[in-house]
């Protein structure tokens, strides 16, 4: 049975015991749909552009996957991943240090089903720093959502966030496509990650190990640049080789498969 007709049946089985999927809705035919056509699909970014115009249908504009990394690894980045949130707010997030605080990475690593934001907003345990992460993205347009935890071996956690620009629930019926949707991208993607290595990926020369590293740890090219002490011109040099032989399309992409592959250890 193929990873297509699997996720069709787990989605039954959830119709048949919830009722939150009724097969006759025009959502069921918009993931049916993208489950046909993740089949043609062969890289990552591909992958998450066809996730993101799926999640337009649930009136979610914006998502964002992160592979977190372990708790107990010295890093100054929590996350990386791939994400089309607006650019002001990416830059806010990592200039107040919110990656530091957000609720949405502390509720993933603690919880195995997806949850809306407003649960957590709303959760007695939520500080009042981390209600400020949401407070503030609200002001970039993202007023509210959900985010599903994937949860893997090695104490390995990734998180799928969807985002809509207004103050409104996200039904149920909605969560369980979108939790659908997400797990089968995280699934394929660490297919692509697998089927697709190269035989010269290991192959990295010992700078391409290092801005990749700190690629994965958050860093921009200039700061880089100013660890390693080199140019920004030579680093991005560098990461474009890296980006070669592992055959990918970003630096983040490229970040995920090195460590998915064990080239580097953030």
């Amino acid at each position: 049975m193929t990873a297509v007709s699997q996720l069709r049946e787990q989605t039954t089985r959830v119709s048949d015991q919830f009722s939150l999927v009724p097969q006759a809705t025009g959502e069921a035919v918009d993931f049916d749909r993208f489950l046909d056509q993740t089949d043609r699909i062969v890289q990552s970014r591909q992958l998450f552009n066809l996730l993101s115009a799926f999640a337009l249908n649930f009136s979610c504009p914006w998502i964002a996957y992160s592979s977190l990394i372990p708790r107990q690894k010295p890093v100054s980045r929590e996350t990386v991943g791939m994400l089309n949130y607006p650019d002001e707010w990416r830059e806010r997030y990592f200039q107040m240090g919110y990656d530091r605080i957000d609720p949405i990475i502390k509720t993933s690593r603690q919880r195995a089903s997806a949850f809306r934001w407003s649960d957590v907003y709303n959760d007695a345990n939520t500080t009042e720093d981390e209600r400020r992460v949401f407070d503030e993205a609200a002001t970039f347009g993202l007023r509210s959502g959900i985010s599903v935890p994937l949860h893997g071996p090695d104490d390995s956690v990734a998180v799928m966030s969807f985002a809509q620009p207004w103050d409104r629930e996200v039904e149920n019926r909605t969560i369980t496509y979108l939790q659908l949707a997400a797990l089968h991208f995280h699934l394929r993607v660490a297919n692509f990650a697998k089927s697709s290595r190269p035989k010269d990926s290991h192959d990295l020369s010992p700078r391409e190990k290092e801005c990749i590293l700190w690629t994965a740890r958050g860093k921009s090219s200039w700061e880089i640049g100013k660890i390693l002490g080199i140019s920004v011109n030579t680093v991005n040099f560098h990461i474009k080789n890296v980006k070669k032989k592992l055959d990918v399309a970003s630096r983040t992409v490229a970040a995920i498969a090195a460590i998915n592959m064990g080239i580097i250890k953030p």
